[in-house]
């Protein structure tokens, strides 16, 4: 009888494992989607530069008045893995929404009466749909620095509220 018993708890034991093992197979799946493209470039951009958010913060709408710029925000696009051997500089171009025939940005959302200007590497401004200033590449890592600024529109009165506008940059290899 106490094989009987034994050879049950044993067999009880290993439907029990199994039926653990089995429902733990059952708790969960997903898929995990890998996307990107290859370009015919001496450098790769990184993740972070493709897709950046740059933060104005608050400005006055005191100095935007008749045409007042704001503090330039620096920014930049990460390079990695350049090769430099035949191509030794690079060049950006940035399109989106323009205000008027001024070159810049327009602003959306609650606020007027004010453009984005994206500058260069020494801050002059970088018309959109114009390449900016060739920089040079460095073998490996390269850091294209770039600034922007709000501007007010000539003497439009300048509404507060929140903003945001978007550019798209290309970048040519010379």
């Amino acid at each position: 009888m106490k094989v009987k018993t034994l050879a049950g708890a044993i067999m009880a034991m290993t439907l029990a494992a199994t039926s653990a093992a089995v429902m733990a197979e059952g708790a969960g799946s997903g898929t995990v989607t890998f996307k990107g493209s290859i370009i015919d470039a001496p450098c790769s951009i990184t993740q972070e530069s493709q897709f950046q958010t740059v933060e104005m913060g608050q400005i006055s709408n005191a100095a935007l008045k008749d045409g007042g710029k704001s503090s330039p925000k620096p920014f930049q696009i990460e390079l990695n893995g350049c090769d430099v051997s035949v191509l030794k500089t690079a060049k950006a171009t940035f399109t989106g929404t323009e205000s008027g025939s001024t070159g810049m940005l327009a602003i959306s959302g609650a606020a007027s009466g004010a453009t984005l200007a994206i500058a260069d590497n020494n801050g002059a401004l970088i018309p959109l749909g114009t390449e900016s200033t060739a920089q040079t590449l460095s073998d490996g890592d390269t850091s294209l620095m770039f600034s922007a600024y709000l501007q007010g529109e000539g003497s439009a009165e300048i509404v507060p509220g929140d903003f945001e506008t978007f550019a798209n940059f290309t970048l040519a290899y010379e």
